[in-house]
């Protein structure tokens, strides 16, 4: 058993092996390793030499990356720990070298479980996906401060077009930054059916746009048009990379609300290989879709909050519930009644854990395909005698008494 306690430049590693001359005794060696690459490839030559063949570390930072990979490369079990499960007791002495024996011991007793780390070929798909988002919100952000621009400039375009950012939209603030400042030629650049706005047009394009703004102007939409080509070529490396399990993604695209980009950002988070989740109850406690329990002397305490989870999953799950609500399915349906007596925050994460759950059925079983139970699932599997009285007693609040005679 090894432990590494990882910082940026240094690696502080602790090992402990059963003494052959003392039976129930441990050998222990701890010494300390540069990060880089040549001084990684010495440790983990030494740790092979010793025979150790699981290696515990913490997941300091994004330090511990470049350890992990190269000791799971040379076929060590690498166990990622979470920080907070080997937390030190008060009053501890805190340095790098107690806190690696420290956490060889914890991992030794067996007193700690390994976070879940995708393969390769996933990791690689989440980096991609990852990005992808970061790309997104930049590129968004940009545009924002192109509406605000308008705004300054008493340029009320978007009051009339719904995206500034669409073809004729573009079209007009393209020729804008180019120094074009009449109204009634802006609003010839309209196409289609936004040709019927024109009048409307030429009043929001009457404003104070100066080349102080046309400057700025340029430079936003130089740097949308940046990111959006950015955001196509990432698109184009996930595409390649997910080619081998297309049809997975596929049925994936299949679950209401779920749509294809869901569907990749699902899988990059998660992973295709389900023997890490026993059950789907296993995949939503990991992803904090389910409410923590806290109880002492008998009585439950806090407000069965779930916790933070992985953000990049919970973003895309609470899309996909709020996509879902809107359509008339069972999963728009258990949204709806959640949210008429729970509020919607709560619907959507419910929503969002029933999605969590379709989706490792659908990986834990290739041939298993998305069914949906339909809008009147609940009230086709709702009791007669429950309904009656849930009738009776809202005619009862309303003020009225109920005699029920059956229909002949």
């Amino acid at each position: 058993m090894a432990a590494l306690d990882i910082g940026k430049a240094e690696v502080m590693c602790c090992v402990r092996v059963p003494d052959q001359e003392r039976p129930g005794k441990r050998l222990q060696e701890v010494r300390p390793y540069s990060t880089m690459t040549r001084s990684l490839l010495v440790l983990a030559d030494r740790l092979a030499g010793l025979g150790v063949t699981r290696v515990v570390m913490e997941s300091t930072s994004d330090y511990w990356k470049p350890v992990f990979y190269l000791l799971e490369a040379h076929g060590f079990e690498t166990w990622l720990v979470n920080a907070r499960d080997v937390k030190h007791l008060p009053g501890r002495p805190k340095t790098d070298r107690l806190d690696a024996v420290w956490l060889c011991k914890v991992a030794e007793r067996q007193m700690i479980r390994p976070s879940f780390v995708p393969p390769p070929p996933i990791r690689r798909l989440r980096d991609l996906t990852r990005y992808r988002r970061d790309l997104v919100e930049v590129c968004t952000a940009e545009k924002q401060r192109v509406e605000k621009l308008l705004e300054d400039a008493q340029i009320k375009l978007s009051v009339v077009v719904s995206d500034i950012f669409g073809v004729s939209g573009r079209a007009m603030l393209a020729a804008l930054a180019a120094g074009e400042r009449d109204p009634k030629v802006l609003a010839q650049l309209a196409r289609t059916s936004m040709r019927r706005k024109i009048s409307r047009l030429e009043e929001a394009f009457t404003g104070h746009f100066t080349d102080h703004h046309a400057f700025l102007l340029s430079t936003m939409l130089a740097r949308v048009d940046a990111a959006t080509t950015d955001i196509a070529r990432v698109d184009a490396k996930i595409e390649e990379l997910v080619a081998p399990f297309a049809p997975t993604v596929d049925r994936l695209d299949e679950i209401t609300g779920v749509g294809r980009i869901a569907a990749l950002v699902a899988i990059a988070e998660i992973g295709l290989d389900m023997a890490r989740f026993p059950t789907a109850g296993h995949l939503c406690s990991w992803a904090k879709f389910a409410p923590g329990v806290s109880e002492s002397a008998g009585k439950k305490k806090g407000r069965g909050a779930t916790g933070h989870g992985n953000p990049y999953l919970a973003r895309v799950l609470g899309e996909a519930a709020v996509a879902a609500s809107r359509t008339n399915t069972f999963l728009g349906e258990r949204y709806r009644r959640i949210a008429r007596r729970s509020g919607a925050k709560k619907a959507i994460v419910a929503v969002g854990r029933s999605l969590l759950v379709i989706m490792w059925h659908l990986l834990s079983d290739p041939d298993a395909r998305f069914r949906d139970l339909g809008a009147d699932y609940f009230a086709r599997h709702t009791n007669t005698q429950r309904k009656i009285r849930n009738h009776i007693s809202q005619l009862a609040a309303l003020g009225y008494r109920v005699t029920l005679e059956p229909v002949a």
